[in-house]
């Protein structure tokens, strides 16, 4: 998969960013070409090798179509949560890095819910934060809507499963 200056893409665990400029660069004798990506309002750029784009799933914006399967599973999903910290850890973690819109979704819709039985740890706090930070990010991207309007939709779809949306931490 080729992208092109200009294109908005994701990459895992980060979020939606910018195609900013497409360079080469040396490396003894051999060349190899990179996206530079950036982020939004944080100016966090980052360079990723044309060969390795792929193994780290950097990949476009999901389509409408998956948002609504998504919003779907948030109003209705019932999440499987490992009752072991560091093993729910290290499987949100996973699915936060697939790239996967609809994993980020479960570990979301998770974190949210174990909240209400018991405080989540700093670092769950933050992968929640995280989640949330990308899902709005996609959903306002892929419907073309300012990201309020994601974070209504969002909120909607928690809604219906009776959970709110949680304040950013």
């Amino acid at each position: 998969m080729t992208f092109q200056i200009g294109d908005k893409v994701v990459y895992p665990n980060q979020g939606v960013g910018t195609i900013e400029n497409i360079s080469s660069r040396s490396f003894g004798s051999a060349y190899e070409k990179f996206y530079l990506l950036r982020f939004g309002g944080n100016s966090v750029t980052v360079m990723v090798p044309f060969s390795n784009a792929a193994n780290i799933g950097l990949r476009r914006v999901t389509k409408d179509r998956e948002i609504s399967r998504v919003l779907s599973f948030l109003s209705n999903g019932s999440p499987q949560l490992n009752s072991d910290w560091k093993a729910r850890f290290k499987e949100n973690s996973e699915k936060m890095f697939s790239g996967d819109l609809l994993k980020v979704a479960e570990v979301f819709r998770g974190l949210v819910q174990l909240q209400l039985e018991k405080p989540l740890s700093f670092r769950e706090k933050k992968m929640l934060d995280r989640a949330r930070h990308m899902l709005i990010a996609e959903i306002s991207i892929s419907r073309n809507v300012p990201e309020i309007h994601a974070v209504s939709m969002l909120q909607r779809a928690l809604s219906k499963a009776g959970l709110t949306l949680p304040p950013v931490s």
